[in-house]
Parts: C-alpha cells; sequence; structure tokens
C-alpha cells in the first residue's frame, strides 16, 4: 500500500475490525485507531452506557460527529460496526484511504459474539441479530473498496488476503 494512506475496516461486531486493524497498522507501519474508543473518549461513558441512557439514535448520531469530523491520514480505522449510518462519516473517512469490508456470516458472527445485549451495539429496541445483519449488509457493501470474506479463516489468512487486495488494488492504478 502506498504511503500517506488510511484504511478503514467497516463490518458487524465480531467481524475483527479491531483485532485484525492493530496487526494491519504493524504490518502497513501506520497508526491505528478505534472510533468506538474516539466516541468513548468524547462521552466519557462506555457505548452501552450511552445506549442505556440516550438510546440507539443518539449512539449513531454521536459516531456520525465523530467519524465525519474525525482527521487520520495514516491510519488504520477500525470503525464500529454502526459507522455505515453516517454517509457523512463514511465520506470523510474514505477520503483517507480504501474501505475494507470484514464479511463475515451471521453464524460465524453468531459463533464470535456472545455478549449482544451487552455489547454496546446500536440497534433498535427488539431488532433481532438477523434483522440488524440484514439491514446492515447492504451499507457495508455500499461503501467497500474491497470486500474480504472471513468465515472459514484464521486471523493471519485474513490479514494476508487484505494485505494481497491492497496490493493489486495498488498496482491497478498504476
Amino acid at each position: 500500500m502506498k504511503k500517506s494512506k488510511s484504511l478503514v475496516l467497516v463490518g458487524m461486531p465480531g467481524a475483527g475490525k479491531s483485532t485484525l486493524g492493530v496487526l494491519l497498522a504493524k504490518e502497513l507501519a501506520l497508526d491505528f485507531v478505534d472510533t468506538d474508543v474516539l466516541i468513548q473518549l468524547r462521552e466519557n461513558r462506555t457505548l452501552q452506557e450511552i445506549l442505556n441512557e440516550t438510546g440507539y439514535l443518539n449512539l449513531r448520531r454521536i459516531e456520525g460527529e465523530v467519524i465525519e469530523s474525525a482527521c487520520l491520514p495514516n491510519h488504520v480505522i477500525a470503525t464500529g460496526g454502526s459507522a455505515v449510518y453516517s454517509e457523512a462519516g463514511m465520506k470523510n473517512l474514505a477520503s483517507f484511504g480504501p474501505v475494507v469490508f470484514l464479511n463475515c456470516s451471521a453464524d460465524e458472527l453468531r459463533r464470535r459474539i456472545h455478549n449482544y445485549d451487552s455489547r454496546g451495539i446500536a440497534k433498535a429496541p427488539g431488532q433481532s441479530f438477523e434483522e440488524l445483519f440484514e439491514e446492515r449488509q447492504e451499507l457495508y457493501r455500499k461503501y467497500a473498496d474491497i470486500t474480504v470474506d472471513c468465515d472459514d479463516r484464521d486471523l493471519q489468512q485474513v490479514l494476508d488476503q487484505v494485505l494481497a487486495e491492497l496490493e493489486a488494488a495498488d498496482q491497478s492504478r498504476d
């Protein structure tokens, strides 16, 4: 990947954005940032506390403000799963570099996530995991420059695939 560019990771909670993001940052010699942490720092409370106190739409609004105003050159950016609800925020993040969708099936995510109700996931009250999954798939695909399937792959395989896709994208631009 060419220098002075960021990389934006999107996907459902449990897709591995934060875990993979740290490894990609090391591999690409970039800084790492998790936008969920930026939200928590700004609000001085956890995502779950924001949800409990002010609701999921307010969390999405705050997230949109945070990612729309973020200036993150030379970063691997792990977004919250709901970042894609903010068109202005995603446009801002995409201005720093390619957006990579870490695509996991609902079954795979269900195996990985055991704290669905306490994880700070911005979903409508009573919305099932399956409903949320379906709602977000279209948005992830809309913003993705690169899609990497994560089912039946370990972390190293996903890392290698992302790096190969970035390399191929760089070569096609040359």
